[in-house]
C-alpha cells in the first residue's frame, strides 16, 4: 500500500506563504496530477512530499507513516526532475545501477534489475552510450529507468516532459500512463500543461496561489468547474468569458439579449452582474436557440478545425468549428444558452 496523504500542509519563505493550508490525499496506485501555472507552489509541494523542502506546518503521511522528519532516502520514494539529473560521466547502465549501488545491493541482482527496467523502457541497445549521445526522450526515459529499478512506493515527477518537443510530449506521455498501469504503483505528477493532466491523471488537483482550487477526475472538473480561475485554466483553446447584466430574467451582452429558461432563473435570482463562460466548442452547436452576428478578429486554421476570434460587449472571445464553416469580416454564430456556465461577478465562484 502506497497512500498518501496531506495534512493542512504551509509553506511560507520570507513571510509569504507558498502553500497555504492544502490538505489532499493519493490513494494507493493512483495517478495524480497536480496542475497549475508557473509559480502557483505545485513544485513546492512535491518537494516536501519528497523531503527536499521543510514544511512550515502540517503532517505528510506516507503509508499512514508520519514523514515530516523521515530524510528523502528513506521515505521509499523515488523523484523523477525536469533536467533529467543524470551523470554524464556514466554510462546509461551505471545511472541507472547507481541508486541501487548506495544501497548496497549485490551486483547479480543489480544487474538482474537493470536489465529489467530497460527492457520496460526500450533501453536495451542504449545501456553502453553516455548521456550526451542520447537525445531529449532517451535521456528522460533514462530517469524513468533510475527511478524504476528502485521499486518505490511512490514515484514524485516533476514536469518531466517540458524539455522535449510537442511530438516526444505526446508519445512520452503515452509511455508513463502504461508504465503506471504496468508498475500498479502511486504516482504524483506534476505539470503546468493542462493537456498533460486532462490525458493523464486519474484525478487532478488544480492549484493557484498554493491553494488547491479544485480536485477530482478530470472530466468530471472540466464539465463541472467550481470557479472562474478553474474554468479559465483547463481547456484548449480556454473557456470564454463575458461580464453581463440580468435585466427581468433576461440576459444582456450590450446588443446581444435572451431570456433566462426556468432553471437559470431559479439558480441566478437575485443577481444583477454576472461572468458568462462559454467554452469555444459551444458555440454552433447542433441545437441553437439564441444567434448573434459579431466582427471577426482574427481565424487560425487547426487542421479538422478553425478557431475563430471575435468581439462580444469588448471581451475578447473565441470559436472552435468546422472547417467548412463560411464567414468573412463578420460571423454568425448560434449558441444552446442552456450550455452557459455563470459565475459570481465579485467572489467569481459558478452560481451555475
Amino acid at each position: 500500500m502506497a497512500r498518501v496523504e496531506l495534512k493542512n500542509i504551509t509553506k511560507i519563505y520570507d513571510k509569504k506563504k507558498i502553500i497555504d493550508n492544502v490538505s489532499l490525499t493519493v490513494e494507493d496506485k493512483e495517478f495524480l496530477v497536480l496542475v497549475g501555472s508557473s509559480g502557483c507552489g505545485k513544485s513546492t509541494l512535491l518537494r516536501m512530499i519528497a523531503g527536499l523542502e521543510d514544511i512550515t506546518q502540517g503532517e505528510i503521511f506516507i503509508d499512514d507513516k508520519l514523514v515530516n522528519n523521515v530524510h528523502p532516502k528513506d521515505r521509499d520514494i523515488a523523484f523523477v526532475f525536469q533536467n533529467y539529473a543524470l551523470y554524464p560521466h556514466m554510462s546509461v547502465y551505471e545511472n541507472m545501477a547507481f541508486p541501487l549501488k548506495m544501497r548496497k545491493m549485490n551486483k547479480k541482482e543489480i544487474d538482474e534489475k537493470v536489465k529489467e527496467a530497460a527492457q520496460i523502457l526500450n533501453l536495451t541497445e542504449l545501456l553502453n552510450r553516455k548521456p550526451k549521445q542520447l537525445s531529449g526522450g532517451q535521456r528522460q526515459r533514462v530517469a524513468l529507468g533510475r527511478a524504476i529499478v528502485r521499486n518505490p512506493k511512490v514515484f514524485l515527477m516533476d514536469e518531466p516532459l517540458s524539455n522535449l518537443d510537442a511530438k516526444l510530449r505526446v508519445q512520452m506521455r503515452a509511455e508513463i500512463k502504461k508504465l503506471h498501469q504496468r508498475l500498479q504503483t502511486t504516482f504524483i505528477y506534476v505539470t503546468h500543461d493542462q493537456t498533460e493532466a486532462l490525458t493523464m491523471g486519474d484525478r487532478i488537483a488544480v492549484i493557484d496561489s498554493g491553494i488547491i482550487q479544485q480536485a477530482g477526475e478530470p472530466q468530471k472538473v472540466y464539465n463541472d468547474p467550481q470557479n472562474k480561475f478553474v474554468g479559465g485554466f483547463l481547456g484548449s483553446p480556454s473557456m470564454n468569458f463575458i461580464y453581463c447584466d440580468i435585466v427581468d430574467n433576461t440576459i444582456s451582452f450590450n446588443d446581444f439579449k435572451f431570456e433566462l429558461n426556468e432553471f437559470q432563473k431559479q439558480k441566478l435570482n437575485g443577481y444583477k452582474n454576472v461572468i458568462a463562460g462559454i467554452r469555444p466548442e459551444f458555440f454552433n452547436t447542433a441545437q441553437n436557440n439564441f444567434e448573434f452576428c459579431a466582427p471577426v478578429v482574427l481565424s487560425e486554421m487547426l487542421g479538422s478545425s478553425v478557431l475563430v476570434y471575435f468581439k462580444i460587449n469588448n471581451s475578447d472571445c473565441s470559436a472552435l468549428l468546422n472547417t467548412d464553416f463560411k464567414f468573412d469580416k463578420q460571423i454568425k454564430l448560434g449558441l444552446n444558452t442552456s450550455q452557459i456556465m455563470f459565475f459570481d461577478a465579485q467572489t467569481e465562484k459558478r452560481i451555475l
